[in-house]
């Protein structure tokens, strides 16, 4: 397989759909920790249907906090977040609920629920006070399952399950919930490759559906697979949102992670024209791992003149 290294480009990524619906509109939002320095400054940005937007950072730089005050969770220092126009603080708990869904990070429960039973939670925002699940709640609650292609897990106990089938039956609760917007805070977080891809690739095919959703990742990798639009976070910066090809060069990356970093694009096979980000490491004064030991006085110098010439 060749790579090329990868040049900064001046499109758009992933088109919204025609006549998108903004489901989430944050102005000017500011935020910090009781008694602590401002961890948002002025963050800006609005999440149509069909759209991806990911929040890139390094760990401290306030994505999950972020988060946290999109869902209302936090109290705000300035700013204002909307959820299909209408401002956050003005809506009940249910109504917030069918409008916009959440993800965790990892979820465990004491509690032997079945993996059916944590997906029919998320009808409760659909429910009457004291109501039961009815069929209808049920069938919704199976298809969210089929969706995901975690239906044969239905009668398992979600105790039991692999962090990423656990992840996967999470986002079958959010989409039983049947809100337009999903909200997930690094929902790739500790899975192994196999089930990144399949999470990924759901998360794709409900955007193309026309779900609008709002993810934190430490991968640029995932930004370029979802084709969506960034968000940097870094020591109380916020650049974006741009296509994650636009805002995502190898300078970019450096700054925010201060780790040197290439972008490059595959040019052969099935992922042609994908683009990956690799991190670049010094290894020119380490010998390889089944070298002899250096004998001193033998070895070439720096400039490649071997003793006594």
């Amino acid at each position: 397989m060749v790579l090329t290294q990868a040049a900064p480009a001046g499109g758009a990524g992933g088109p919204a759909p025609p006549a998108a619906t903004e489901r989430l509109q944050v102005d000017a939002l500011c935020f910090s920790h009781p008694g602590g320095p401002p961890l948002l400054d002025g963050v800006s940005f609005s999440l149509a249907a069909g759209q991806v937007l990911c929040l890139l950072g390094p760990n401290g730089s306030g994505k999950t906090s972020l988060l946290r005050c999109v869902l209302g969770l936090e109290t705000l220092a300035g700013g204002q977040v909307r959820l299909d126009g209408v401002d956050l603080s003005a809506l009940k708990p249910v109504q917030r609920a069918r409008r916009m869904a959440y993800v965790p990070q990892s979820s465990a429960t004491a509690f032997p629920f079945s993996v059916f039973d944590v997906v029919l939670m998320g009808r409760s925002a659909h429910l009457r006070f004291m109501a039961d699940p009815d069929a209808d709640d049920h069938a919704a609650a199976r298809a969210a399952l089929e969706r995901l292609q975690v239906g044969h897990l239905e009668h398992r106990r979600f105790q039991e399950l692999s962090g990423g089938e656990r992840q996967l039956v999470l986002v079958a609760r959010a989409l039983a919930q049947q809100a337009p917007l999903l909200v997930l805070d690094e929902p790739c977080a500790g899975l192994d490759i196999g089930h990144q891809v399949q999470l990924l690739q759901a998360l794709r095919s409900l955007a193309r559906a026309g779900y609008a959703i709002l993810l934190s990742t430490h991968s640029p990798d995932h930004a370029f697979f979802l084709r969506a639009r960034v968000g940097l976070l870094a020591a109380g910066r916020w650049q974006g949102p741009a296509a994650a090809e636009q805002l995502l060069d190898a300078a970019t990356l450096q700054r925010v992670y201060g780790a040197a970093v290439q972008v490059l694009t595959l040019d052969q096979g099935a992922a042609a024209g994908q683009r990956i980000v690799v991190p670049v490491l010094e290894t020119r004064h380490e010998p390889p791992a089944d070298a002899p030991p250096a004998v001193a006085g033998a070895g070439r110098s720096d400039s490649g003149a071997g003793p006594g010439r």
